[in-house]
């Protein structure tokens, strides 16, 4: 029995680039020119390979998922809530502002889904940042159960407020804003976290907003 024709691209190493493309310009202002062309292939082999744009950018997402998965598994390895909270703004600060030229500054979750004609896109990137904020929510139930955090605390809220908040950061980061602008912007916003000192001065990873 013949065998397919072997891939003559490596498949993470182009769906690095696309996500470049997407971050930049949206999933609709990211044309299929643009996309091969900065992937190194042909039409023919990005739908033989991912389908459809639709499947790259669905493929971009897991790829860009991996990323993002690692480092919230870091943030919630962080003894308390309040050390949750930090790792994650802080981190969230260190990627989407100090790119190093690596990405474009800002956060691909908000920025691939600007300007689409239908929901298709814009809910496929609000069910994945949801899930961050998903596992947000878990870590503070958990630190409410072990009394870290106040039995009258919403886990619910806290989640979504730093959600909010780290939202908010990407957009300024995308417009311009310096990372040290950034930091002070988290640092206030960590010094409203219940029962915390004013944060921002350790070591943080970065995450993949």
């Amino acid at each position: 029995m013949r065998t397919g024709r072997p891939r003559s691209f490596c498949k993470d190493e182009a769906l690095d680039r696309a996500m470049a493309v997407f971050w930049r310009q949206g999933y609709e202002g990211a044309s299929l020119s643009c996309l091969t062309e900065a992937m190194g292939i042909n039409s023919p082999s990005l739908y033989a390979c991912f389908g459809s744009k639709e499947g790259l950018f669905k493929a971009v997402l897991e790829r860009y998922d991996e990323r993002r998965n690692i480092f919230m598994t870091t943030v919630a390895a962080a003894p308390t809530a309040a050390g949750v909270a930090e790792a994650f703004m802080m981190g969230v600060v260190e990627f989407v502002a100090q790119t190093g030229g690596k990405n474009p500054p800002g956060c691909l979750m908000l920025q691939g889904g600007l300007s689409c004609g239908d929901n298709t896109i814009p809910d496929m990137l609000m069910k994945h940042r949801a899930e961050k904020e998903a596992m947000l929510r878990a870590r503070f139930e958990q630190a409410r159960k072990s009394g870290d955090l106040a039995k009258g605390s919403d886990p619910a809220a806290l989640a979504r407020y730093l959600a909010v908040m780290a939202n908010g950061i990407a957009v300024q980061a995308a417009a311009g804003a310096t990372a040290q602008q950034l930091r002070e912007v988290a640092t206030i916003a960590l010094a409203n976290w219940p029962g915390a000192a004013v944060a921002g001065k350790r070591t943080r990873s970065k995450e993949p907003a």
